[in-house]
């Protein structure tokens, strides 16, 4: 999730387990605390590829959190506060702490919750990287805190804050249920076997759901709303795994197929191959693609540093339609028309 969302997530907690004996500094000491995982983003791992999937790795390991959260609980009991043990301080640490992946994993990036392990990178997709939604109450409880104060209150406005954001992931969760249930359904109907499927909320809602489904060389795509009476409308797409095999010794393929779960997109595009994350974003508007070969003397040589490609985000007038199909189902989204994007050159980002 966003940083500001994280921020206020940590003071929440800290504020409703600390915050009557450190008053208004739980706050700033669990928004502080809470950011910590992401600076990781501020270490060189490489190229574009290992930037991308070694994000959310060791920082964000429930493993590791734990080990720091007992060794700032033995740090900072050397001077016991009168009005909490070690054990309450622990909890709550562990809590800001670890709180910041679990939050993470309810998106599509994928959080790596047990490394040094490497399963698959946990991504629940349930929520949008930014949804004012879920934010909206822990900020209302962190502006509360400052405003009226925390010491010797009870924690009524960060505890309620806390159950209502709690609450809105249970409703997630069930949206994305519910777009799974109604794909899968017409996919029977149509006779389609899925090799897997993978779903996630269109921009900043989790009214409207877009489901991708593998199927061998292709993949198809749907958009389904908690409004829609119509079966969903179903369209297919080339994977381009004909390429796959000019990849075959590319180490940044292997990581890019494990760390998405082999949701890949190959595209030739001029003397390039692109490899898209059909995971994240919107369809024909992914923020991480890479040009990982090039032809030379008409041969394939793989890039040896690799760099993304800029994202093509979308304006106000795909954010209209999205808006419009949340709640009807026609005109449909052009889906089609905007996984041309994909076909188009661009230049690598820092190029």
């Amino acid at each position: 999730m966003d940083s500001i969302t994280q921020a206020v997530l940590g003071a929440t907690l800290q504020a409703a387990l600390l915050g009557r004996w450190q008053g208004r500094k739980a706050l700033l000491y669990g928004a502080a605390l809470a950011t910590l995982p992401d600076l990781d983003v501020v270490i060189d791992y490489g190229d574009a590829v290992a930037g991308m999937t070694y994000h959310r790795s060791f920082s964000h390991s429930l493993l590791v959190l734990t080990g720091l959260a007992l060794a700032l609980t033995l740090l900072l009991r050397w001077r016991p506060h009168p009005g909490y043990s070690a054990g309450r301080l622990f909890v709550t640490l562990w809590l800001v702490l670890a709180t910041h992946p679990l939050l993470d994993a309810f998106t599509s990036y994928g959080t790596q919750l047990f490394w040094p392990f490497t399963p698959t990178p946990t991504a629940w997709s349930t929520v949008f990287i930014i949804d004012p939604l879920y934010t909206a109450p822990l900020l209302v409880a962190v502006i509360g805190g400052l405003v009226h104060g925390l010491r010797d209150k009870p924690p009524r406005l960060p505890l309620l804050a806390l159950a209502l954001s709690s609450l809105y992931l249970g409703f997630t969760v069930a949206g994305k249920q519910m777009a799974e249930q109604a794909v899968e359904k017409e996919l029977a109907r149509q006779g389609i076997h899925a090799d897997a499927l993978f779903s996630g909320p269109t921009p900043f809602n989790s009214l409207l759901w877009r489901v991708i489904v593998r199927d061998g060389a292709d993949y198809h795509e749907a958009v389904v709303g908690w409004f829609d009476r119509q079966p969903p409308r179903i369209e297919r797409f080339a994977r381009g795994t004909g390429l796959h095999a000019v990849l075959a010794d590319s180490p940044q393929e292997k990581r890019l197929e494990w760390f998405t779960g082999d949701w890949l997109r190959y595209d030739e595009i001029g003397d390039q191959l692109i490899v898209t994350d059909l995971r994240l974003g919107m369809t024909g508007f992914h923020p991480f693609r890479f040009p990982l070969a090039e032809r030379r003397d008409g041969q394939w040589q793989l890039i040896p540093y690799v760099e993304r490609l800029p994202m093509e985000r979308g304006g106000a007038a795909q954010m209209k339609l999205i808006w419009a199909r949340i709640w009807q189902q026609q005109p449909p989204l052009p889906l089609r028309e905007w996984a041309e994007m994909l076909k188009q050159t661009s230049r690598p980002v820092g190029a």
